[in-house]
Order: structure tokens, then C-alpha cells, then sequence
């Protein structure tokens, strides 16, 4: 027994040796120094390099323009942006802090040239909406930092061996470093600041985690270090660098959950319209879920039928409720058949007529009323300045007078009186008036206004006269 157990124990060890011989790349590494050269070659923007730069970003900016798949894959095949990135993170693996300055330098100059470029192209380009491919430059997520790491690793590691086959065009591909730069350029010459931060917070997440995955490869080779002068400087730069892998990972976790959240509202919202609003004589006509603000929203347009607006809305909320969707926006907008609107139209059309036609009829006469009132007091205030010369002639004493008409209103709430137009003439006169002059004044006034009655007060108290003035 204790044989067959000896031997089982010794069948695993060598079936587990096996497979971890299939993993083992140490016999197909290169040496570190020849890796480094490779990697040292690329990390510049020089001479054909930054012709093929510039090439790449016109390319990648007319496949986004013109939202072609093939176009954006050849730029990023041509683009020459994974060499700094490496670099870089070569750099940190063995210490070597010019080779990084190098590689922060050129990776910088290149982003800013690039955006620089196909703002200037999109300037003058006819774009005016966002593409697809340019949407999908804007929104990056986990997924992002997945694809950066794992392209990263596959990076590194071929260049340190010796069968490299085809994994940088792959690389390059799939990390996407120039169509977010290209957006951003579009976001910057359209002045649309979320296309802009989108698509550099996307390009700032696959150099980061392309960097540090080759880091990690080179820690994981083994790769000598150079020497190391300032060790606390060593530790201070390995320090920021995790620090921001680790906070780059927590934004991307956290766009990535409010994606998935969108996500499953618009699948739940779809099914739940799709299943409950089934009606025998309406129809869906079409139907709109997003959110927005953090709060959530299902726009229903029907037609067929009308149904009562309110039964319809408290039961569908009810069935939101039931279904997980409680809280979210509801808006219900109904069509007309085309059978009901052509059986009502002229009746429809006569019922408008016919209250358009009152409606005109009233408003016409408030305006005449409006207009007899204008009228009215225009003419005691034309009267009153035309009598005016003629009462200083008249009567010389008199240094002021005022006309009015005003509407008299018993107090009294038992007295059953009516309200009475009064005319009212004041007179300025500090010598006072005999009364043969008052009586000469009233009749004269009554005949130029044309009132059969005019009330004549003398001197009234505390009255702004214009002489007083």
C-alpha cells in the first residue's frame, strides 16, 4: 500500500513539473542587455518615427471621421506610441530614472502633438456628430484596465524572448493608445469637454497599466538593476507609482459599476415595456430608458386608443414597483389612431371655429371698452389744458384748475345706493371767488365739457398745485 502510494505521489510530481515546463520562458529569453537595446531604440520620437507618428494620427482621425473600423485598426498598427510606454516602465524596473525622464518627455510630446493634430484636422473636417468609434473612445471602464494589463505583459515579454512572432501588432490593437488621442483632439476643436476628458482619462489608463505591467515583467525576469545611488528616491518613485495604479484602478471600478448599472436599468426598463405595456387597440410606438442625474427615466410613446391617463400611470408605477424599478421616471405620451382623427376632424374643426370665434368676439369688446375709457379721459385731459389760458382771461383770480371725473360710493352698507360719476372742477384761486364768478366758471365748464353737472370746489386743502410746486 505504501508503495502505490509512493507511486501516485511521484506520477503527480512529474505530471505537475510537466506543466509548469509548458509556462517556463527562462531558455527563451534573450539576454537582458539585448532586450534593453530594443527597447532603448524605440523609446525616442526621431527622424521616421515621428513621421509615422504624425502619419498615424491622420490615419486613426479619418477612420474616427468617417466611423471605419479597418482605417482605425492600420493606425494603430503604424503607431509607434507603445515604445516610451515600455520604456518607462523598463525604466522603474531597474532604476534607471534618465531613461524614464526620457520616456516621460517623448510620450508627452508625442500625446500633445497628437491631440494637437487631429484638432486641426477635425477643424477642418465635416464631423459633426460623434461616431460610434469616437463614442467608444470616451468611456473607459475596468475592462480598459484589463485589456492595458494583460496587452502590457504580452508586450514585455515579447521582446525579452527570442520567438516574438506577431504580438506587437496584436498589442497595439488591443491596448488602442491613438484613436483616444485622435477623440480628444475632436473633443478640443469642437469644444466638448467630455470627449476630451473621456478620451484622456482612456489613453492615461493604457499607458499606465501597459507601464506597469512591463514593470512587473521585468521585476518578474529578474532584470539587473543599475546602480543605485539614492535608494529613498528609488522607494519615493515605486511609491507614486502604485499610487496611481491603485487610484486609477478605483475610477475605473467606479465608471465601470455606474456602466453596469446603466447597463441593466435599460435591459430591466426594455423587458418591463416590452412585457407590460401590451394593450389590445395601442401599441408601443416606441420607447426611450437612460439615466440621468442619477435618476432613472422611461419615456412610452403610444398610439392607437387613448386610455385614461392617470389608471394608466398609477398601475404601470405599481408594476415598476413589483418589478425592481421603483423610483424611476415615468412619462406616457399617447398618440391618435388615424381612423378616430379622420372620423372627428370636421367636427373637431367646427368646435375649434366656433370657440376661436367667441374668443375673438370677447376679446374685441374689452378692447372697445378699453378704447371708450382712453378715449373718455384723453378728452377731460385734452379740455382741461385747452381751458386753462382761456380761464386766466376770464377770470383772473384763478392761478389754477383741475377737471376730473370720478366715481362716487356711498359707505354705507344698508343705504342701496348706487355708485354716480361725478365731474369735479378745482379751482386754485387765494383771493377767492365771488358768486357770480363761480356761477359764471360752473357754466362754463359744463358747456365745453358737454355735462349737464359740474361739482365747483374752491381751494381745496393741501392740493398739489402746479404754482405751489
Amino acid at each position: 500500500m505504501t508503495d502505490n502510494n509512493s507511486t501516485i505521489k511521484e506520477n503527480l510530481q512529474r505530471f505537475g513539473k510537466d506543466i509548469i515546463a509548458y509556462f517556463n520562458v527562462a531558455e527563451d529569453l534573450i539576454p537582458q542587455n539585448e532586450a534593453e537595446l530594443s527597447i532603448r531604440s524605440g523609446i525616442s520620437f526621431k527622424g521616421s518615427q515621428l513621421l509615422v507618428l504624425i502619419f498615424a494620427i491622420f490615419i486613426a482621425s479619418l477612420g474616427l471621421n468617417t466611423d471605419s473600423v479597418p482605417v482605425i485598426i492600420g493606425a494603430m498598427l503604424i503607431s509607434p506610441l507603445m515604445g516610451p510606454i515600455i520604456g518607462m516602465g523598463l525604466a522603474i524596473g531597474i532604476a534607471d530614472y534618465t531613461l524614464l525622464r526620457r520616456g516621460l518627455k517623448n510620450i508627452f510630446m508625442a500625446m500633445l502633438g497628437s491631440v494637437v493634430a487631429s484638432a486641426i484636422y477635425f477643424l477642418i473636417s465635416p464631423q459633426y456628430e460623434g461616431s460610434s468609434q469616437l463614442l467608444a473612445r470616451t468611456s473607459p471602464s475596468i475592462y480598459d484596465v484589463f485589456v492595458a494589463l494583460f496587452g502590457g505583459a504580452a508586450g514585455i515579454l515579447s521582446i525579452a524572448c527570442k520567438n516574438k512572432g506577431q504580438v506587437m501588432p496584436g498589442v497595439a490593437i488591443a491596448t488602442s493608445l491613438m484613436p483616444p488621442l485622435c477623440t480628444a483632439g475632436y473633443g478640443l476643436a469642437t469644444w466638448q469637454l467630455h470627449y476630451f476628458m473621456g478620451a484622456l482619462y482612456l489613453f492615461f489608463t493604457n499607458t499606465i497599466f501597459i507601464l506597469f505591467a512591463t514593470w512587473i515583467g521585468v521585476k518578474l525576469m529578474h532584470y539587473k538593476k543599475i546602480v543605485v545611488q539614492d535608494t529613498a528616491k528609488n522607494k519615493r518613485v515605486q511609491a507614486i507609482v502604485y499610487s496611481i495604479v491603485f487610484i486609477t484602478i478605483g475610477v475605473s471600478c467606479y465608471l465601470t459599476y455606474g456602466m453596469i448599472r446603466k447597463s441593466l436599468f435599460i435591459n430591466e426598463a426594455t423587458a418591463f415595456v416590452e412585457k407590460e405595456m401590451v394593450f389590445p387597440n395601442t401599441q408601443v410606438l416606441n420607447h426611450k430608458e437612460y439615466i440621468q442625474n442619477g435618476k432613472k427615466y422611461i419615456d412610452v410613446t403610444l398610439i392607437g386608443a387613448a386610455l385614461p391617463k392617470d389608471s394608466l400611470q398609477l398601475a404601470m408605477l405599481n408594476k415598476l414597483d413589483s418589478v425592481g424599478l421603483g423610483g424611476t421616471v415615468l412619462n406616457i405620451k399617447q398618440g391618435f389612431s388615424m381612423s378616430e382623427r379622420k372620423a372627428d376632424k370636421d367636427k373637431d374643426f367646427g368646435h375649434f371655429y366656433s370657440a376661436l370665434q367667441s374668443d375673438i368676439s370677447a376679446r374685441q369688446s374689452k378692447i372697445d371698452s378699453l378704447q371708450n375709457v382712453i378715449r373718455e379721459h384723453n378728452s377731460y385731459s385734452d379740455e382741461s389744458v385747452s381751458i386753462a389760458p382761456e380761464v386766466k382771461v376770464l377770470f383772473p383770480n384763478i392761478k389754477d384748475i383741475a377737471i376730473s371725473r370720478m366715481v362716487a360710493v356711498s359707505t354705507k352698507a344698508d343705504s342701496g345706493e348706487t355708485a354716480d360719476t361725478v365731474n369735479i372742477v378745482f379751482v386754485n384761486a387765494p383771493q377767492g371767488l365771488t358768486s357770480t364768478d363761480r356761477e359764471k366758471l360752473t357754466q362754463y365748464v359744463s358747456v365745453r365739457l358737454g355735462e349737464k353737472k359740474v361739482n365747483l370746489t374752491l381751494n381745496p386743502a393741501n392740493f398739489p398745485w402746479p404754482s405751489k410746486r
